[in-house]
């Protein structure tokens, strides 16, 4: 039962991911379609699905227990139908086309926000597969859960500017500016969301323990640990999403000479975005795998450590203008930002396993129940973690 449930979740997920981020892909080709906007603007839209979804994180992680695992999974899935028909229908029409600039960008950050439907599918999916597994194999289940909507992101950047070029003649897309069919990318998901929303709804289960009520958020907050894990994601996962929603943008316009150099990485590849969210996704589970062997904690210190450095060879590549160096360094923060995202989520149930033991010892309470209790809290911690960690994709945005 486990298994099935971590299929169907991994692919819901998975989706939701691709529609979060289908906006860094839909901004750098707004102006094939006429519609200038400046970089400030640019960037707004792109991080208002990131701060949309982030905020979306907490009362998803609530739906859980409020509705169930099964049927949530199915309308969270549903709920992308909007933000795919909107950018569909809305972006590329005469209408918005005829409009001034102002209301163009009105509009249009309004279908980014609805993008955001897609970010808050995380913290529900996360908080009710960790009631599946056990803890021996919590870890790696977690990794794949979330590595498997984390791939989501490298799809979409890898994909989308394909679908959206195809019956453009070649040698036009080679242009700097060149026709796109940016109905495309909102259509091309469509049959997907139906099959990931049915597919929950007819196979998935809900667990009865599968409860992150009021109460157990009302005391996992009492928690220090819940704010050091939460603190700790921002590194992690606010590095992952936030590059990963802002980079096909930043080397657009901070590498214009590669791009132009370039024109198949420019055209076909998004300036080549998508690896880093690739790296990140895949080296997931594999942080999450490590800790159960070794222990979060040395993994999560190591990452930390390791994107220093790489942070620091970043600045150098751009001051230097090398975007190998500039890029690679890059590469180096995803592959560590995502297996530390693997080792921080690992941590958190493991840690509340430990409190809820440690309040049963002291206090004479019923083993069982108290870890039931505790495993409760460990599931809101996931919620809340996951919300302030991707509130930290937004700020890296906001930053740069």
């Amino acid at each position: 039962m486990a298994r099935k449930n971590l299929v169907f979740s991994i692919f819901a997920e998975h989706i939701g991911f691709s529609i979060w981020v289908l906006w860094t892909i839909v901004v750098i080709n707004l102006g094939n379609i006429g519609i200038t906007l400046s970089l400030s603007e640019q960037f707004w839209l792109v991080a208002m699905p990131n701060l949309i979804g982030s905020t979306l994180r907490i009362p998803y992680t609530f739906a859980v227990p409020r509705f169930g695992g099964r049927a949530w999974t199915a309308i969270s899935a549903s709920l992308l139908l909007i933000p795919t028909l909107l950018l569909a229908t809305v972006v590329p029409s005469g209408w918005l086309a005829g409009q001034s600039h102002d209301t163009q960008f009105w509009v249009l950050l309004a279908c980014a926000a609805t993008a955001g439907f897609g970010g808050g599918n995380f913290s529900s999916s996360m908080a009710n597969i960790s009631f599946f597994y056990p803890e021996g194999r919590k870890g790696f289940a977690l990794g794949l859960n979330a590595a498997g909507g984390n791939l989501g992101v490298a799809v979409a950047q890898l994909l989308v500017p394909l679908v959206i070029i195809v019956g453009v003649p070649a040698a036009a897309v080679t242009l700097p500016k060149h026709g796109v069919h940016l109905a495309y990318a909102g259509l091309m998901w469509v049959p997907l969301i139906v099959i990931a929303a049915a597919g929950a709804w007819l196979y998935m289960d809900s667990l009865t323990q599968a409860k992150s009520d009021a109460k157990s958020y009302a005391a996992s907050l009492r928690h220090g640990q819940t704010w050091v894990m939460s603190i700790l994601y921002i590194g992690t996962f606010g590095s992952f999403i936030g590059y990963s929603f802002a980079l096909p943008l930043v080397i657009k316009n901070t590498f214009p000479e590669f791009l132009a150099g370039h024109p198949f990485i420019a055209t076909y590849l998004a300036g080549l975005g998508f690896v880093g969210a690739l790296i990140g996704s895949v080296s997931r589970p594999f942080g999450g795998w490590l800790s159960d062997r070794v222990g979060g904690a040395k993994v999560t210190l190591a990452v930390f450590l390791g994107m220093v450095v790489f942070t620091g060879t970043a600045i150098v590549g751009v001051s230097e203008r090398s975007f190998a160096l500039f890029f690679g360094s890059f590469m180096g923060i995803f592959l560590l930002a995502g297996m530390g995202n693997g080792s921080t989520y690992r941590m958190i149930p493991s840690i509340f396993a430990s409190l809820g033991r440690k309040e049963a010892s002291e206090k004479g309470l019923d083993v069982k129940h108290t870890l039931v209790a505790f495993k409760r809290r460990a599931a809101a911690v996931i919620g809340i973690a996951g919300a302030i960690g991707a509130f930290g994709g937004f700020l890296i945005q906001v930053v740069l």
